[in-house]
C-alpha cells in the first residue's frame, strides 16, 4: 500500500513539486505537467508524452535531452486534460511543431486529440501517435485498440533522438509511427496497487497465483495461473510475444530486438535480474540478436508487483535512434550532452481568468449556481470512497478522486468569477473549464463539456426561466452523447439521458422548476442502479465487462448524486 502522503487529492501535485525540485537542472514545472528547463534550437521537433501520473519515471522522468521535450502529467491513473497537454505543449515547441505520443486509453485520446485541436488553431503543427503494445488487451486483428504499456519508452526513445538529430515532423512522426508496430509487450502481477489514501487495493489475486495480462492501471489480467519460477515467466512471457512477430522481421536473417524487462513497482531489481538471464537465453536460442536490453523499473503502476516484457524489434534505422543518448532525470544513455538552461523570464506566471460581468438578474442566478457547485463538492466528497470501491470493480478506482478534484476546482472557481461579477453561464464556462483542467481523464473532459454548454444556453443577460434551463439541460446531454455513449453502454449516459427526457416532459407539462428538477432527478438514480445489470462497452471496463455485472456505474452514480444535490439548491427559496 501507499504509506507516504498528505492529503490524498493533492497527492499528484505535490509529487510533481517535488519531482521538479529534485531535478531544476533538467525540468521546470509548467502548467499541467513539466518541460525542459534547457534549450533546444529553433525550428527543433518538440515531442511531448503524458499520461495519468502513479507510473514514474513515466512520463515526467523521461523528459531531457534526446527524449520528450515535456510531459503532460495527470492526475493518479487519470489522463491530463486538454488543457493541461495544450500548455504543456506550448511550453516545449520550438517552431518545429509537436508530436503527441501516449499510451492507448479513451480519456487520453480524447483529451489529447481535442489538445491537438486547440494547438492547430493556434497555428502549431501537430501530429500523433498512439502507443499499443499490449498483446493481451486485444488480438491481432484490432491491434489499433491495444493499450500502450512499456512499449512507450522505445516509442519515446526513437521519436526524441530523431527529433534532437533535426528531423522534420512528418519524418519524426514516421519513426515513432514504425517503433510503434514493431513493439510488443505482455506482462503479469502478482498483487494489485493501492490509490493513497486507500485502505484496499485496485485488486487483489489468490496467494501462490498470477493475474496475466494486466494494464498499467490496476485493470485486472484477463487470466490467473500458479506463480512460476523465474525460468518459467521468463518462458511465458518470451513465448507469448514471439508467437506475433512484427511484420517485416520473420524473414530477417538476423532479427534484433531490445527486450525490455520492466518492474511495475514492488518487484525487486535481483528477481527481474535473475528473470532476464533466462530471456536472454530463450531470445538466443531462438536466433534473436539481442541489444542494449533495459532491466528496471520503467513504466509502473504504483506499487503493483507485477513484470512485463517487451520486445522491441529493430532496424537500421531504430537500432542506432535506440543508442543515440539521452539525458532525463529517470532515463541516461551514452556521454554526457552540454545543455544550456533556458532564460529565467520563461518560468510560468501565474493567469488570472478574465470574466465579463452580467447583468445584475445575470450575477443573482450566478451566486446560485455557486452555490450548487459547492453542493455538488460536499456530495462528491461525501461519497468519493465509494465512488471508487464502485469504480475499481472492473476499472480502475480512480473514479471518486477524479470527481473530488475536478469538483473542488470546479467549486473555487465558480466562487471567484461570482465574486468578481460573472453572469450565470460565464461562472459555469469557467467551473467548467477548472473541473476539466483538474479532474482530467475521460469524466473530466465530460463534465467540463456539459457544464461548458450549460453556461452557454444560459448566457450571462437574464434570469434564466425554466424552459431556458430545459434547453441547457438537453444541450448538455447532447454535448456529452458526442463523445460517443449511448443508453445500455454502462456509463454516465444511462441515467443522463433519463433525467433529460423527465425534466423536459415534466417541464413541457406545466411543472415549476424544482418539481420538474426532483422528478427528472429521481429518474436518474433509478436508472443508475439499473446499470448494475448492464455489461460495459465502453472504456477500460469493457475488457472485464462480466466482473462489472452486479455493480452500478460509477460516472451513473455520481451524476445522480449530483443532480440530487443541486436539486436541495433549488427547493432553498432565493
Amino acid at each position: 500500500m501507499t504509506r507516504l502522503f498528505n492529503d490524498p487529492a493533492d497527492f499528484a501535485d505535490e509529487m510533481v513539486d517535488g519531482f521538479v525540485a529534485a531535478n531544476r537542472a533538467r525540468v521546470r514545472r509548467v502548467h499541467g505537467g513539466v518541460a525542459r528547463s534547457t534549450t533546444s534550437p529553433e525550428g527543433t521537433v518538440a515531442l511531448v508524452v503524458g499520461g495519468g501520473s502513479g507510473h514514474y519515471p513515466a512520463f515526467g522522468g523521461l523528459v531531457g535531452h534526446g527524449l520528450a521535450a515535456g510531459a503532460a502529467m495527470g492526475n493518479l491513473f487519470a489522463s491530463p486534460s486538454a488543457q493541461q497537454v495544450t500548455a504543456v505543449a506550448k511550453a516545449s515547441e520550438h517552431g518545429g511543431g509537436v508530436l503527441l505520443s501516449y499510451g492507448n486509453y479513451a480519456g487520453d485520446v480524447l483529451n489529447f486529440d481535442a489538445a491537438a485541436r486547440a494547438l492547430e488553431a493556434q497555428g502549431i503543427d501537430v501530429r500523433t501517435v498512439r502507443v499499443t503494445d499490449d498483446v493481451a488487451s486485444a488480438p491481432a486483428d484490432r491491434a489499433h485498440q491495444r493499450r500502450g504499456i512499456a512499449g512507450d519508452l522505445c516509442v519515446f526513445k526513437v521519436a526524441g533522438a530523431a527529433a534532437e538529430r533535426g528531423d522534420d515532423l512528418d519524418a519524426v512522426t514516421a519513426i515513432a509511427t514504425r517503433a510503434n508496430d514493431r513493439t510488443r509487450s505482455f506482462g503479469v502481477a502478482f498483487s494489485g496497487c493501492s490509490l493513497p489514501g486507500a485502505d484496499e487495493p485496485l485488486f487483489t489475486v489468490p496467494e501462490g497465483r498470477m493475474a496475466i495480462g494486466m494494464g498499467i492501471h490496476g485493470e485486472r489480467g484477463i487470466a490467473e495461473a500458479d506463480v512460476p519460477t523465474a525460468d518459467g515467466l521468463a518462458d511465458l512471457l518470451v513465448d507469448e510475444l514471439l508467437t506475433e512477430r512484427p511484420d517485416g522481421t520473420t524473414t530477417d536473417a538476423t532479427p534484433r530486438v531490445v527486450p525490455i524487462l520492466n518492474g511495475l513497482g514492488s518487484v525487486k531489481y535481483e528477481e527481474l535480474f535473475v528473470v532476464f538471464g533466462a530471456v536472454q537465453r530463450k531470445l538466443t536460442d531462438a536466433g534473436i540478436v539481442v541489444v542494449e536490453p533495459e532491466v528496471g523499473e520503467l513504466v509502473t503502476s504504483f506499487d503493483m508487483a507485477g513484470v512485463s516484457l517487451t520486445l522491441f524489434w529493430l532496424d537500421d534505422e531504430l537500432e542506432q535512434l535506440w543508442a543515440a543518448p539521452a539525458d532525463a532525470p529517470a532515463y541516461r544513455k551514452g556521454g554526457a550532452v552540454p545543455q544550456q538552461p533556458v532564460p529565467v523570464e520563461v518560468l510560468e506566471a501565474g493567469v488570472v481568468v478574465p470574466v465579463t460581468p452580467g447583468t445584475e438578474e445575470s450575477q443573482a442566478a450566478a451566486v446560485r449556481i455557486a452555490s450548487a457547485i459547492t453542493a455538488i463538492r460536499a456530495t462528491i466528497d461525501d461519497h468519493a470512497d465509494e465512488l471508487g470501491r464502485i469504480d475499481a470493480v472492473a476499472g480502475d478506482g480512480d473514479h471518486g478522486i477524479g470527481m473530488q478534484r475536478g469538483s473542488t476546482a470546479a467549486d473555487r472557481a465558480a466562487q471567484d468569477a461570482a465574486a468578481r461579477g460573472a453572469g450565470a453561464g460565464s461562472v459555469l464556462a469557467i467551473a467548467g473549464d477548472a473541473w476539466s483542467d483538474k479532474a482530467g481523464g475521460t469524466s473530466g473532459a465530460i463534465w467540463g463539456a456539459a457544464l461548458e454548454a450549460l453556461g452557454r444556453v444560459l448566457g450571462d443577460d437574464e434570469r434564466p426561466s425554466v424552459a431556458t434551463v430545459q434547453s441547457a439541460v438537453h444541450a448538455a446531454a447532447e454535448a456529452v452523447l458526442a463523445f460517443g455513449a449511448v443508453p445500455g453502454d454502462k456509463t454516465m449516459v444511462d441515467a443522463l439521458v433519463p433525467f433529460d427526457q423527465v425534466f423536459s416532459a415534466r417541464v413541457d407539462a406545466g411543472d415549476e422548476l424544482v418539481d420538474a428538477w426532483s422528478a427528472a432527478s429521481a429518474a436518474a438514480q433509478t436508472a443508475a442502479d439499473a446499470t448494475a445489470d448492464l455489461l460495459p462497452r465502453m472504456g477500460r471496463a469493457r475488457t472485464h465487462g462480466e466482473d462489472a455485472v452486479g455493480t452500478p456505474d460509477a460516472g451513473a452514480i455520481s451524476f445522480a448524486l449530483i443532480t440530487a444535490a443541486v436539486r436541495s439548491t433549488i427547493a432553498v427559496p432565493a
